[in-house]
């Protein structure tokens, strides 16, 4: 019931010990996530919530644990080091929350991890994902407002994304996978790559899809759609009202040229076939009509 993450996804948070590490360990664990360690130098050997083992590096944690997955708590400038760690260690899921990191550093670590196999980086500067029906939750998504289901959120905004699946959930749809994919101009992972994943998802039905101002990424997923993409799929586009060359929240979230507009961005996604959606308030109502229809 779920894409990238499951029940059997275990999970290093790089950073454990800090104020925003630790929380957010706290909170995914008392969702069901299987936090196998954590990884701070100089703090290793010794344990943090419970019993869970912080080790000096993610080479010895990844050794000891078998771990899978990273889900990083490291301020900005350190956070590219702590992704190299990550994937020298052999970790195939990289989750980074920080918000922050330059967009230099951004394209050096994708360029690493392109010459990888299957390694997927998520974010930087997002929420992270989580898999309702198999209780797995990687990042600082709100637990308590997602349901088991089979309707599938990609977005490059965290709180919108929780407005969708907190309408969702109260209109009794659930999710089978969420996703922030992050709001920097540059990003790991791609509306277009989650899309092929959902479409090869036997237990997603359809996807929501909640984009903004800046960039192209909108367009490229319309253009999968239109070619590829084989289940109903209702978008939001925000940003109507924004002006031009003024960013808009989001680091990302700049209109730098006509590509960049809501205007252009809602066009690709109706002439690929998908279901518009003209407010956040009306998210939960246009997956209804998905249902419907």
């Amino acid at each position: 019931m779920s894409i990238i993450i499951d029940e059997e996804t275990t999970v290093l948070v790089q950073g454990i010990t800090g104020k925003e590490g630790s929380f957010h360990a706290e909170k995914c664990l008392d969702y069901g996530t299987k936090i196998v360690g954590g990884v701070t130098p100089g703090k290793g050997g010794t344990k943090i919530l419970g019993n869970i083992e912080v080790y000096e590096n993610m080479g010895i944690a990844v050794k000891e644990t078998n771990a899978n997955t990273s889900l990083i708590f490291v301020p900005p400038a350190f956070s590219p080091d702590a992704i190299f760690e990550a994937v020298d260690a052999g970790i195939k899921t990289i989750v980074v929350i920080a918000e922050g990191i330059p967009v230099s550093d951004t394209l050096r670590v994708i360029r690493n991890i392109r010459s990888k196999e299957d390694v997927i980086l998520i974010g930087p500067n997002c929420p992270g994902l989580i898999s309702p029906g198999d209780k797995c939750k990687v990042g600082i998504m709100p637990g308590n407002i997602h349901k088991p289901g089979r309707v599938g959120l990609v977005s490059r905004s965290g709180t919108l994304t929780y407005e969708a699946v907190a309408q969702l959930t109260g209109l009794g749809i659930g999710q089978s996978t969420c996703i922030g994919i992050g709001g920097d101009p540059v990003v790991g992972t791609s509306f277009v790559d989650v899309l092929e994943f959902f479409n090869n998802d036997p237990d997603t039905d359809s996807v929501v899809m909640i984009g903004e101002i800046g960039g192209t990424k909108e367009q490229e997923a319309a253009d999968y759609i239109k070619n590829h993409f084989n289940k109903p799929i209702a978008a939001l586009i925000v940003g109507k009202s924004a002006p031009a060359n003024r960013r808009m929240g989001h680091a990302g979230a700049i209109i730098t040229g006509k590509s960049g507009s809501a205007s252009e961005k809602i066009n690709a996604l109706k002439s690929a076939g998908c279901l518009t959606i003209n407010s956040p308030a009306q998210i939960g109502d246009a997956v209804s009509e998905l249902a419907d229809g």
